[in-house]
């Protein structure tokens, strides 16, 4: 298999986009796939439909950014460089989705597979031009269309030679594409069994009857400014978990290599991803478990489950673990604090950056079942959270490995 090198104008047509986020009287309703959508998948499929938001957009525009089976999105405009360059392929038919702006449309030739293109634009040496050629500075950069257009692309002539290379990425794809979906259905789950037992308190009662709609007695709780099963307890936090602060890590010790001590930043917390490795020494007693809940104490509060025990927390990150003195799942206190940290959020006025303080954390409450309910909580709550651990770890792996390969395909190091 021989490879040639193109720039991109030779293989495809390049639009930016146009179409903004407004519904404006006259104009036709759309879907939007927006910048976020681009960003975060490696292709758009039929699935994603109803995740797309509502908008509407001018007919020109609707028959200019249309996406389609083939063709190529990727991220224009950005914050940081980091977030321009990156594509994703559109892998279904959709008949009224069109693309937002701060992104580019990438059309092939005919002969030229657009899931090669976006293949190819996921390896570092595409990144690596796109950091270099985005213009700008301070609050924006983009890129512009001659910079999209001349980008260097080394593929097989035939685009069945292509085709065989993209199929060994898209078979890992398919499988990140499940996980992340039976993680979703999961985490579904896991908020109806949540709602059933700490909203609705109709959890089965002596005779097997939903307890509160059969008449349970609910008693008043201060803490909590409303009524709970009687016999249930509202605890502190601190009574019932292991709160721990990050470690205040210096930022001139942090590396782009890979060394033993990866660490978990803010930034880091929604993806499950590490960004950062540091030479520091650094205390065991900062490193995450699986299982712990993490929660980032600026900006949204991103909150989510960890995934192994090699990392370790940065400041201005709290850490849930487990105790063995009281049975409380991860899960459960994930939807204990959620709607806590959601009302923080609200109340934060304009453009400030919202906070996390201690003070915050103290006054977490934690509502408890009764000692009999306690165990069989946690253990429906953990049996759900060790298949979420499962396939979060096989797609981070799965990632990785994808990644690995995409250069050794592009330049022929591996062969089909």
């Amino acid at each position: 298999m021989e490879f040639k090198k193109f720039k991109l104008r030779e293989l495809a047509t390049v639009d930016i986009s146009s179409v903004d986020k407004k519904t404006k009287e006259g104009e036709k309703p759309v879907r939007l796939c927006n910048f976020t959508d681009v960003y975060k998948n490696w292709a758009i499929r039929s699935h994603m439909y109803d995740s797309f938001m509502k908008a509407t957009a001018k007919q020109k525009d609707i028959d200019k950014f249309s996406i389609r089976k083939g063709l190529v999105a990727i991220t224009k405009d950005s914050e940081t460089r980091d977030d321009i360059g990156i594509p994703t392929y559109i892998a279904d038919d959709f008949n009224d989705v069109v693309l937002g702006y701060h992104c580019a449309l990438i059309t092939p030739h005919e002969n030229f597979s657009g899931a090669y293109l976006n293949a190819y634009l996921n390896t570092k040496m595409a990144k690596k031009y796109f950091e270099g050629y985005a213009s700008g500075s301070g609050q924006r950069y983009t890129l512009t269309l001659d910079s999209l257009n001349d980008i260097q692309i080394w593929a097989p002539e035939t685009r069945e030679d292509q085709e065989k290379i993209v199929k060994i990425l898209n078979d890992i794809d398919q499988k990140i594409i499940l996980n992340t979906r039976m993680n979703a259905e999961l985490e579904t789950m896991a908020k109806q069994l949540y709602d059933y037992w700490f909203v609705q308190f109709d959890f089965p009662d002596e005779n097997g009857k939903p307890y509160k709609s059969s008449g349970g007695k609910m008693v008043w709780n201060e803490k909590l400014k409303r009524e709970i099963p009687d016999g249930w307890e509202v605890k502190n936090i601190f009574d019932v978990s292991d709160v721990l602060y990050g470690f205040p890590f210096a930022t001139d010790c942090f590396v782009d290599e890979i060394t033993d001590k990866p660490v978990v930043r803010i930034r880091d917390i929604a993806n499950n991803t590490t960004s950062a490795y540091t030479t520091e020494s650094v205390d065991d007693f900062y490193r995450l478990n699986e299982g712990d809940l993490i929660i980032g104490m600026d900006g949204n509060f991103h909150m989510n489950y960890w995934h192994n025990n090699i990392c370790y927390l940065n400041q201005r990150c709290v850490r849930f673990r487990e105790i063995i003195d009281f049975p409380l799942s991860t899960i459960q206190l994930y939807y204990n604090i959620k709607p806590i940290l959601e009302h923080k959020q609200k109340s934060i006025k304009g453009s400030t950056v919202g906070h996390l303080l201690d003070s915050d954390i103290k006054d977490f409450w934690i509502l408890c079942p009764s000692i009999k309910y306690r165990n069989h909580v946690k253990q429906q709550f953990d049996s759900i959270l060790r298949i979420i651990t499962k396939n979060k770890n096989e797609t981070i792996h799965l990632t990785s490995l994808r990644d690995s390969l995409l250069p050794m395909l592009m330049n022929g190091q591996l062969t089909i």
